[in-house]
């Protein structure tokens, strides 16, 4: 849960502080999408906050929050997949948005199943 719970603060300072590097490592096309900055600073802060209260808390409120960060991970993964059937993105975006969200969710449901 600690790991996941870094993974989000990294990756959502990524985001925050540089959406054009975020724009990259997630194969988004910024150029065509002036207004993914914006969004991507959206998606930052929410991960840092979710990681940062998620590695403060104890016992069973540190639980919700990892269920609460399954169930964001678990939109962000339907988020890639519905991008990747409407055509927003390429199959092989698609694909690259949608497996790690699903990994999130696997990883906190081990996390809540072996307490780590």
């Amino acid at each position: 849960m600690t790991g996941l719970a870094l993974g989000r603060i990294v990756i959502g300072a990524t985001a925050l502080a540089s959406p054009d590097v975020a724009a990259k490592l997630f194969r988004l096309d910024a150029a065509r999408n002036p207004q993914l900055p914006y969004m991507s600073r959206l998606f930052g802060s929410r991960e840092i906050a979710l990681g940062a209260v998620t590695l403060v808390s104890k016992g069973a409120a540190r639980r919700k929050l990892v269920a609460l960060g399954m169930a964001v991970d678990g939109a962000d993964a339907f988020a890639g997949y519905d991008a990747m059937r409407s055509g927003s993105v390429n199959q092989s975006v698609g694909v690259g948005l949608t497996v790690p969200a699903v990994g999130a969710v696997l990883a906190g449901a081990i996390g809540l199943v072996t307490g780590r």
